[in-house]
């Protein structure tokens, strides 16, 4: 639950934020005319998003039980692969995120109202997508249980109320740095997707060494233990580790996380060295 709560907020946010920013465009420019037009885009987006969820899930249970796995372990590493330039893109383009989006609805503007429809749509469309393939991955690791969809929607709901009140003047956030943290917790929970998605291609046959364990601590981290539960809802950790899988999440954490706190330690030697 809490794992799938961190994408429902983070990506919540995101598409909410984007709203926003399209919203407070129209209103602060007196073309509120248009905000029904930007609630359609909006609305197409969320439907899209439902629909390729529902599919996934539809076309993962027609499957047989080696087609099935296959399936879920390709879209565990295309959500990866997602959710990895996410974090990367919103991290280099968060300052300029509004002035892109208002100009790209400038132009939209102009060009008439089915322009105005497709750009809202593919603006929070984009961020419904990947939510989506994220979240069937997420929920696939987590098991047959209602709890990776309650714990996806609270972090949806919360994204919403935070971009309402921050909409409104309520409440200030620094946006940088919630992206940043919510990066850095992203990174281990896609790690943990990752080697999910790699035992799930290890029982499918389409990659060797399923038997071949790096580590069993299911006597010390029992899976049915609270403390199991929780590595396991948010890191996906489990106590039976093949070799394969362990590899792929050390590399997966080490290349990413390094990337990722690189561009960070140098802003932060930069800003040091100015103020001497």
């Amino acid at each position: 639950m809490l794992g799938n709560a961190l994408i429902g907020l983070r990506e919540g946010l995101e598409a909410s934020l984007v709203v926003s920013i399209l919203v407070a465009f129209l209103v602060r420019t007196d073309r509120r005319r248009e905000l029904p037009k930007v609630w359609l885009g909006v609305g197409i987006a969320v439907l899209v998003s439902v629909g390729v969820t529902l599919g996934l899930t539809l076309a993962e249970q027609a499957l047989t039980f080696e087609a099935s796995e296959a399936l879920g372990g390709s879209l565990s590493i295309i959500a990866v692969g997602f959710v990895t330039w996410m974090i990367f893109w919103m991290r280099n383009n968060a300052r300029a995120l509004s002035s892109e989006l208002q100009g790209k609805l400038e132009t939209a503007i102009r060009m008439g109202p089915i322009a105005v429809v497709v750009m809202a749509t593919l603006a929070v469309g984009r961020e419904g997508l990947e939510t989506a393939v994220f979240f069937f991955a997420a929920a696939q690791a987590a098991g047959e249980t209602a709890q990776p969809l309650i714990g996806f929607l609270i972090g949806i709901a919360l994204a919403i109320v935070l971009a309402y009140l921050i909409y409104r003047g309520a409440m200030k956030i620094n946006l940088a740095k919630f992206f940043t943290v919510t990066g850095l917790l992203l990174i281990f929970v896609a790690a943990g997707i990752l080697a999910y998605g790699v035992h799930d291609l290890q029982e499918a046959g389409v990659l060797p060494g399923l038997t071949t364990l790096a580590f069993d601590v299911s006597a010390t981290i029992p899976p049915d233990s609270w403390y199991g539960t929780l590595l396991k809802g948010v890191f996906n950790f489990s106590p039976q580790t093949t070799v394969f899988q362990a590899v792929v999440w050390v590399l997966y954490v080490a290349v990413v996380l390094t990337l990722f706190l690189i561009p960070l330690h140098a802003r932060s030697t930069t800003s040091a060295a100015a103020r001497v």
